[in-house]
Order: structure tokens, then C-alpha cells, then sequence
């Protein structure tokens, strides 16, 4: 199935019922008073957060979504049903803002969040309401108000441990097929992989953690090259960063080259991400070049802590997982 990440939606809450101009007709009772009705409260939209979404792909076949009107008043004082609510399901990390004016409605992070998001309108009143004591027979009854209307955008932004980041081709999609049950597309060009891809990791009875496979970035990506700023949003809520980087494609002038890279374009896109505790591992350490342009990238690179593994056949890599799980459980005990 695609992963859709963004979704464009218009929603309209009910508007209220009109009320009632009815008055009581009783045998013996000749000039019984008005007793219409209030108009019912038109139904509200409600967003709910649920774990048994996980993409906003539904959304790709409904887009306009309608609660219903409230009821008209009656007779007998007869108030008007009140329109039934409208739920409508997202994922958590699901981001909704106005489309219009880009003033952000809520942030759906946890499961069975619920928010109003379009107030139905309320009822009219009967026309009882307006009976006084120099007017006892009033003609006339409210209308009832019309529901709010909104063009919404929701962003999906991936709930996971840990963000798999680096250049296309850098072996991320490799590495996550190896440490958890997630299969991407893997290939050996550019791209390969479209959308992100998240994998659960299970290590003996410790608690599994989330890793997301997030496409390659590319030099401008904050500033919309390739697809990079899609790709960017799904870093932002990302505890911790696994920097892969091609050992075989260091340049032995400019070693640290695609380390600030890729560093640039996370904070270019967002200060808080350059500022994200981050892991680097050097991958394809079975080619002996690889060997040869990581001993160049850790002189240069000084005291930063640094795993050397290789995807294809997985050396290195129970080093790198104790390393990520830590800092995941520091990253936890600190939020905590």
C-alpha cells in the first residue's frame, strides 16, 4: 500500500434547526399560548486519534465530510433532534491546520485524543421564547445558525524512536531490512526508496523500539530539491538520529563532507533537528575501500563516537543497536 502523508480535506459541521411559530389548540382552551420548539444543535466534527490507523491513505478516496443538521422544532414544545456527531479517524503524529490561513487546529499524538474541530451551529428559538407580557402571541421563531466550514490540511509526521538519515544510496533501506522484519524496496540507484519505511526492532526482552528508513536526502533538500522538505518532516518527531553514511564514497580531501551535508539541511529546514542526538554509523565497511576512507573520516572526525558496520553482512551492527537502545533510553528517562 502507497503511504500517503498529506491529506486536503473540507469539513462542515451541521447547522442548527430552524425553531417553531406554533400555538397550543385545545378544546375549551380557545386562545392557547405559542408553544413551538426549539431547532436542535446542528452535530459537530470530531477528529480522533487512533493506533489502528497508521496512514492517511483513506483519505485519498473521501475528502468532503458533513455532519449532519439538527431538527427542526415542533408543536407542543417539541425541540428539534440535535445532529449527530461526526468522528473522523487519523493516525497519531497526524498534524491538521487550516488550509487557508495555516493556523494550526491540533496535533494528534495520542491514542484516543478527540478534538472539535468544526462546532455545529446552534438551534433557533421556538417561538414561545418570545412570548412577553405586551406581545403573547409571537409570529415569528429564530432560525437556526449554520455550522463552521473549513478547508483542513493533515500532515503525517512518523512517531519512531529512531530516524535512519543520509544520502540516497548511503545502505539505510539494507540496514533496517537487517535489524527488524520491515522489507523496503532495495536497489542500487538513487531514491530507491519513495516513502518512509518503519521497522520494529525486538531485542531479547527489552522493550522493541521504532525505526523509520527516511528516503535519502539530497544537498537543498530544506529548500524543497528533490523531495526533500516531505522527507525532512518525518524527522522532526524522531527521538534520536542514525547518521548512515557510505564508507566507500567518503572523499579522502573532504572526509566530514556528507556529515555536515546532511547536518546543513537539518538545520536549514529546522533548528531544533541539527540539535537531535545523533549516532553515526559508517556503513559497506566489507569493501576494502570502505576500510581504508572511514580511518580517513575518524582522524578527521576527532572525538565523535563513531560504528563502522556493514548492512550486507552484518558486522557491527549488535554494537550499533546496544549504542542506539541506550540513548533511546536516556532520550525516555529525560523526556520523563
Amino acid at each position: 500500500m502507497k503511504f500517503i502523508d498529506e491529506a486536503l480535506i473540507t469539513v462542515s459541521a451541521g447547522s442548527g434547526g430552524r425553531g417553531c411559530v406554533s400555538f397550543r389548540r385545545e378544546k375549551y382552551i380557545p386562545r392557547g399560548g405559542p408553544d413551538g420548539g426549539d431547532g436542535g444543535d446542528g452535530g459537530d466534527v470530531i477528529v480522533r486519534t487512533t493506533v489502528r490507523r497508521r496512514t492517511l491513505y483513506s483519505f485519498r478516496f473521501k475528502r468532503i465530510f458533513n455532519a449532519p443538521d439538527g431538527g427542526h422544532g415542533q408543536g407542543r414544545q417539541k425541540t428539534g433532534r440535535k445532529g449527530e456527531d461526526l468522528v473522523i479517524d487519523v493516525p497519531p503524529g497526524t498534524e491538521i491546520t487550516n488550509a487557508e490561513t495555516g493556523e494550526l487546529v491540533c496535533d494528534c499524538v495520542s491514542d484516543g485524543q478527540a478534538h472539535i474541530i468544526a462546532k455545529g451551529g446552534m438551534g433557533g428559538r421556538g417561538n414561545r421564547r418570545f412570548a412577553t407580557s405586551t406581545n403573547r402571541a409571537p409570529r415569528y421563531a429564530q432560525p437556526g445558525t449554520p455550522g463552521e466550514s473549513f478547508t483542513l490540511k493533515l500532515e503525517l509526521k512518523l512517531l519512531a524512536d529512531v530516524g535512519i538519515i543520509g544520502f540516497p544510496n548511503a545502505g539505510k533501506s539494507t540496514l533496517l531490512s537487517h535489524i527488524s522484519s520491515a522489507r523496503p524496496k532495495i536497489a542500487d540507484y538513487p531514491f530507491t526508496t519513495l516513502s518512509p519505511v518503519l521497522g520494529v526492532i525486538q531485542r531479547g526482552r527489552g522493550e522493541p523500539f521504532v525505526a523509520a528508513d527516511i528516503p535519502g536526502l539530497i544537498e537543498g533538500a530544506h529548500t524543497g530539491a528533490g523531495l526533500g522538505v516531505r522527507f525532512l518532516r518525518h524527522v522532526e518527531r524522531t527521538g534520536v538520529l542514525l547518521h548512515v553514511i557510505d564508507g566507500s564514497s567518503i572523499d579522502p580531501e573532504a572526509p566530514l563532507e556528507p556529515y555536515h551535508t546532511i547536518n546543513r539541511e537539518l538545520a536549514g529546514f529546522s533548528p531544533l533537528l541539527a540539535q537531535k542526538p545523533q549516532i553515526i554509523a559508517i556503513n559497506k565497511m566489507d569493501l576494502p575501500e570502505a576500510v581504508r576512507l572511514a580511518a580517513r573520516f575518524e582522524e578527521a572526525a576527532g572525538s565523535i563516537q563513531i560504528h563502522k558496520i556493514s548492512a550486507a553482512t552484518g558486522a557491527g551492527i549488535s554494537g550499533l543497536l546496544d549504542a542506539l537502545e541506550n540513548r533511546i533510553n536516556k532520550e525516555k528517562d529525560h523526556d520523563g
